[in-house]
């Protein structure tokens, strides 16, 4: 949860307060409603990663929480698809994407490793 909601912050907080540098680093034209638009985006993931971050001392799986297991889950599953969706049609995409699509499917794996495992088992993964 603590990776997790780092991670998320980042992005919210670099999404907040650097979404023109972020757009000319990814090569893409600025405009006024699409920096708002980034900004708006950047208050979702930093809200998301406050939320993770007050849930990371509680017990997460099974039935414990399992909103926060769903709502992360498919946040990161549904991410990790689209950025690799887009990295199979465009090969030559900004390397951070594919850092970016990464660290989404290795999130998306764990959540979902979470949602299914009930917290007292001691099986391992």
């Amino acid at each position: 949860m603590t990776l997790s909601a780092v991670v998320l912050a980042a992005i919210g907080i670099g999404l907040t307060f650097f979404p023109a540098e972020i757009l000319l680093h990814a090569g893409i034209v600025s405009s006024a409603p699409l920096l708002i638009m980034l900004q708006l985006l950047g208050a979702l993931y930093f809200g998301f990663a406050m939320l993770n971050w007050m849930a990371k001392g509680a017990i997460i799986g099974g039935i414990y929480n399992k909103p926060i297991s769903v709502a992360n889950a498919a946040h990161f599953l549904i991410g990790g698809l689209a950025l690799i969706k887009v990295l199979i049609n465009n090969p030559g995409s900004p390397y951070f994407l594919w850092i970016l699509g990464g660290i989404y499917l290795v999130f998306a794996v764990c959540f979902g490793i979470i949602f299914n495992r009930h917290p007292a088992d001691k099986q391992t993964v």
